[in-house]
């Protein structure tokens, strides 16, 4: 991806199995760039903003949008040259991940993901 051209940019936008928002995909494309030019490991980076395990949430509506942690990555991020991305889009990047647990209590799935 962070090889991707203006023509790929423009093919993205015609792909109906994606999110066709211009901002979206030119982020993506240029933050792509910039994880390939990090100094340190994208993974690394990333995963040094995970807070410790803590208890599950009791209920959805326990579930934050954002914390410290993804305030924090996002304001390094946005430092390093990414774009379109938020303490709400880090916090999502970490559940996705797996570095915060948002299981709440009682779900099937055990502690620590499936």
């Amino acid at each position: 991806v962070a090889a991707f051209t203006a023509e790929d940019a423009e093919r993205l936008m015609g792909d109906t199995g994606i999110v066709r928002n211009r901002m979206k995909v030119d982020a993506a494309l240029h933050n792509a760039k910039v994880a390939a030019n990090l100094s340190t490991g994208l993974s690394d980076l990333l995963w040094s903003y995970a807070p410790p395990p803590g208890p599950r949430p009791p209920t959805r509506a326990h579930v934050p949008a954002l914390t410290p942690e993804s305030t924090a990555m996002a304001k390094d991020l946005k430092k390093r040259g990414f774009k379109f991305v938020g303490p709400t889009t880090a916090y999502a990047l970490m559940q996705a991940t797996g570095m915060v647990d948002d299981h709440v209590t009682g779900c099937c799935v055990p502690p620590g993901g499936p």
